[in-house]
């Protein structure tokens, strides 16, 4: 199986986030075989860990991380196996592998799977593969997988960067908007209070509030992502909520106070997920990036060592009905991570 061949073989395993298990499965027994050619050694890591069980009930309850390791793993090679939804299948032309998964992250794992390969044939060891559930929701897989570090001095975490060393990542804020009322029929609007207006109110007050910036990751955005409520057209809606995500630069800390300063407990604000800003390290001799997505590298925080951040694939077509994977970028991959790997080691 070639790299081309191995990337759409994981693209058409589905594993939307929680439904894992078939694809850390396929993974654990190619990466058996590695270890039975090389003197390696694998093992599934159980993933109990859920943050949010009430938002997020444990659906699928066989979910796992997937560590690959030969000698004490001096470098770790990781990405995630999740994917978003909805699931499609590969497909291939002359210039590019499709399908959900494909740059985000399968070509990735591929890429990681042959480099290592061809390091264990040219005598480098020390190096570890680790695979983690759950990236795309909560970054369970790295939060379970920072219990239990191997001594790895340093991680490289693939995300598509179109191959950059990316020397920074933005954060993520997401926060549930709550709003309360009371129901009244709609001809008597005095006799209730309306959720909606409240929310809308809180909404269009947080659009305005001022966020920080930074000289390397630029500005923090927000989205507003969703929004429902309300019972019918005739009812003074006693409920309502909305969903936003903030794109952070830093800590957090200010804009965390800021939302709260902004609504005045007028509605509840609820904070679902927190993800600081990182800055990464480069090396001599690879072009760089910044990148404004969140990764699981605050989450793994300094277990695995000091992180990196590279990928092949372009993010701009990842999560989209475009997803690709240019196959210039996953054979190219290939020797960067090979590279990568024999300047930490050293």
């Amino acid at each position: 199986m070639n790299v081309f061949e191995l990337t759409r073989a994981l693209v058409d395993i589905e594993s939307i986030t929680e439904n894992e298990e078939r694809v850390g499965n396929a993974l654990f027994a190619h990466l058996s075989e590695l270890a039975t050619r090389h003197g390696g050694h694998v093992e599934r890591l159980p993933v109990e860990a859920n943050r949010f069980p009430n938002r997020f009930p444990n659906r699928f309850p066989n979910r796992f991380n997937v560590l690959a390791w030969w000698g004490d793993p001096v470098v770790t090679l990781s990405t995630h196996i999740d994917t978003v939804p909805p699931f499609f299948p590969s497909r291939e032309d002359e210039t590019h592998i499709w399908g959900r998964g494909s740059c985000d992250t399968k070509g990735i794992i591929a890429s990681m799977i042959f480099a290592t390969g061809e390091l264990l044939q040219e005598g480098v060891s020390n190096l570890a593969l680790l695979f983690v559930v759950g990236e795309e929701r909560n970054s369970t897989g790295a939060i379970e997988a920072a219990k239990h570090p191997r001594g790895s001095k340093f991680l490289i975490n693939g995300e598509p960067t179109e191959n950059k060393l990316a020397l920074g990542s933005k954060g993520a804020l997401r926060l549930e908007v709550v709003a309360s009322g009371r129901m009244a029929h709609s001809a008597y609007p005095e006799l209730g209070d309306s959720a909606i207006l409240k929310l809308l109110d809180a909404l269009n007050t947080l659009r305005h509030v001022a966020l920080p910036t930074d000289p390397i990751l630029g500005a923090s955005t927000m989205n507003i992502g969703t929004i429902s409520g309300g019972r019918a057209p005739n009812v003074i809606p006693d409920q309502a909520r909305a969903e936003v995500f903030i794109r952070l630069v830093d800590d957090g800390n200010a804009t965390r106070a800021a939302a709260r300063k902004a609504v005045n407990g007028k509605v509840d604000l609820n904070e679902v997920l927190f993800v600081p800003a990182v800055h990464l390290g480069s090396l001599p001799g690879f072009e760089t990036t910044v990148v404004a997505y969140t990764t699981d590298i605050p989450s793994f925080g300094d277990s695995w060592g000091r992180p990196y951040l590279l990928g092949p694939g372009s993010i701009h077509v990842a999560h989209t009905s475009e997803e690709r994977i240019p196959k210039r970028e996953i054979l190219e991959a290939i020797q960067i991570y090979k590279r990568m790997v024999k300047q930490l080691i050293q």
